[in-house]
């Protein structure tokens, strides 16, 4: 499965960057049983944060983006978590954003489908899950998105 994850990667134009390293007191993910939980990962292109509210700079396409770098994220943490196998994944469980909206910004479903679509075409069936899609006024680092994650693995 892990060269199918591959392929589907490169067949979407894209690819996992390196599992980040925490930016405060944390460790990137904590495995309980069965269960990896991925602390919350910031929207980033490359190096640069992906910063702006939605409803205010950002509108859904990008806030979609920016959703989908932190879904990547969270596959490079658990790409980690499993030694370097993706093919270890048994299912996303949960997926849980946080979108740096405007008060009036209701459309926080539509910005976390970036983060929800990535998983199911990298995992298929697998890839669905249980999620939350939460309003904040502001996020660390003035980000776009913030996702954090559950996954059970073998």
């Amino acid at each position: 499965m892990s060269d199918q994850i591959d392929a589907r990667l490169s067949a979407l134009g894209l690819s996992l960057p390196d599992a980040p390293a925490p930016a405060a007191n944390y460790v990137p993910y904590v495995q309980s049983g069965s269960l990896v939980f991925i602390s919350g990962q910031v929207a980033k292109k490359g190096d640069a944060l992906i910063c702006g509210q939605l409803g205010t700079d950002t509108d859904i396409e990008g806030g979609y983006a920016a959703a989908r770098a932190c879904g990547l994220n969270l596959v490079a943490q658990l790409k980690a978590a499993c030694g370097g196998d993706l093919g270890r994944l048994r299912r996303v469980v949960k997926l849980t954003g946080f979108v740096n909206a405007a008060p009036d910004f209701t459309d926080h479903p539509k910005v976390m489908n970036g983060a929800s679509d990535l998983m199911v075409a990298l995992f298929d069936d697998a890839g669905r899950h249980a999620r939350a899609a939460v309003g904040s006024p502001s996020l660390p680092g003035g980000v776009a998105v913030e996702v954090e994650g559950i996954f059970e693995i073998d």
